[in-house]
């Protein structure tokens, strides 16, 4: 059952805020690091963390040198970001020592595992605030407690971890991070368990958020300038299942919002991808036609001991159907090479289901493992040395199966969102196409942010070059 954070409990930490701004008006105007780490999900919760630093008063800094609050908005799908957030943290030990008034905190999906927060409190005793996934809204109330002690020598340690499900919490203040790009989480938290991943475990089950709740934030993008809506889950086909609708009609409603805009969704799940959104995408004008099927593995073997649900046939079954329905689409997938129990026949099969999708791009990971999922309990007998064999055949065979991927845009005029300077050549602008597709052409810095006709002229391994036509 999902718990709606509710508006008398969302008055209180709007009241909370007014209370630490008094407090920070009495002096100079504070200074706030904040520094996200992985995906989407947590960009969009660290918006959400600076929304209300900044009407809490707070300034911001791309540093944490000399800064008043440090918050370190954490993910747990990879070890190396973890310890890249222990490393940063040993760090501000010295920071702490030349400013005892320093509050550190440390949020997201690292502190809501039990060995994680553990470690916290046992080597890292400069850390003032500790709040899991859940607890994000109630960020302005936990501040407050410590800004509102006298002697700082009575602050406690506060460490606050909600158990349960998960939680929706609407009308949290955003600071967004692109003006013309807006992150709209349409749900949180997964049921699918995957044997490998910890998202169900810091996330909490699916829940979905209501679709005028959406909208709206939706409507105040556009009306606020974006010009790209990024509907956010850990798996968006299964969105709705609760409040009754679908995601198929999510996209549809927003789809038919006024403005010049486009709509893109991430993440996705072939279990649930059905036909009928495939039949959606290609009746929406607005939707991209770019398609991120993460695969995992080409084999049916691996396939069930990853708990995916699904094989590679019925894959195969999902790609022809979105080529016939979406002929201009672009394919991209991951892949985890060496999950435990893997042959290399196993590997074999994921490099034969590369060769008959041919996917435009891949993101590639050796199997990490991560504590508390089932596959960190697996027997895992093939070396690193193998697997790291295994990694570059697969970036070999990818690499010359894309190398002449973006070839068939040469010649077509697509419709690019400009989105900074150049990536090829200084002097140019580049921009995104439907299809994720990364072009570079000349044009002066006022379009960005706006949406030009590009006529492709050239492709290059990884972006194209073209020229803007009326």
């Amino acid at each position: 059952m999902t718990t709606r954070i509710s508006q008398e409990e969302m008055a209180l930490q709007r009241d909370f805020i007014k209370k630490v701004a008094e407090i920070n008006a009495q002096n100079a105007p504070p200074v706030a690091h904040v520094h996200t780490f992985g995906c989407q999900q947590n960009v969009s919760d660290g918006e959400k963390i600076k929304g209300m630093l900044a009407l809490m008063g707070y300034g911001f800094s791309d540093t944490p040198d000399g800064a008043d609050l440090v918050i370190f908005n954490t993910c747990a799908v990879r070890e190396n970001a973890e310890d890249r957030v222990f490393g940063n943290l040993g760090a501000l030990k010295h920071e702490k020592a030349k400013n005892p008034e320093m509050l550190i905190g440390v949020c997201g999906c690292m502190v809501e595992q039990q060995h994680i927060t553990k470690k916290l409190k046992q080597s890292f005793p400069h850390v003032d605030l500790v709040f899991g996934t859940n607890a994000l809204h109630t960020l302005p109330k936990l501040i407050y407690e410590q800004l509102n002690i006298e002697n700082r020598e009575k602050r406690r340690r506060t460490f606050f971890i909600p158990e349960g499900d998960g939680v929706i919490a609407e009308g949290v203040p955003l600071r967004r991070e692109n003006p013309f790009k807006a992150s709209i989480p349409i749900m949180y938290g997964c049921n699918n368990f995957c044997s490998y991943c910890i998202v169900p475990f810091v996330r909490g089950r699916e829940r979905s958020r209501e679709v005028p709740d959406i909208l709206a934030e939706a409507r105040s993008a556009i009306d606020g300038g974006a010009r790209e809506l990024l509907l956010l889950g850990q798996n968006v086909n299964s969105y709705g299942k609760e409040p009754g609708t679908s995601f198929s009609e999510l996209l549809r409603e927003i789809n038919a919002l006024d403005g010049e805009f486009r709509i893109c969704y991430m993440s996705s799940h072939p279990k649930d991808f059905s036909r009928e959104l495939i039949d959606t995408i290609a009746s929406c004008e607005k939707v991209t036609r770019h398609f991120h099927l993460p695969v995992q593995s080409g084999s049916d073997r691996i396939l069930e001991l990853m708990n995916r649900h699904y094989t590679r046939e019925d894959y195969f079954a999902i790609v022809d159907y979105i080529r016939e329905r979406v002929p201009d689409a672009a394919l991209t997938s991951d892949i985890i090479v060496g999950f435990p129990g893997e042959t290399y026949d196993d590997f074999k099969d994921t490099l034969s289901l590369i060769e008959r999708v041919k996917f435009d791009s891949l993101y590639t990971f050796i199997y990490s493992p991560r504590k508390g999922t089932k596959a960190a309990e697996m027997p895992d007998p093939i070396s690193a040395e193998e697997k790291g064999k295994w990694f570059a055949e697969l970036l070999e065979v990818q690499g010359r199966l894309g190398e002449n991927a973006y070839n068939r845009y040469v010649g077509q005029t697509l419709r690019v969102l400009c989105e900074g300077g150049g990536r090829t050549d200084p002097a140019f602008l580049t921009g995104k196409t439907p299809q994720d597709a990364i072009v570079d052409f000349a044009g002066d810095k006022s379009l960005i942010g706006k949406f030009v006709n590009v006529k492709i002229e050239k492709a290059l391994n990884w972006a194209l070059i073209g020229s803007i036509v009326n």
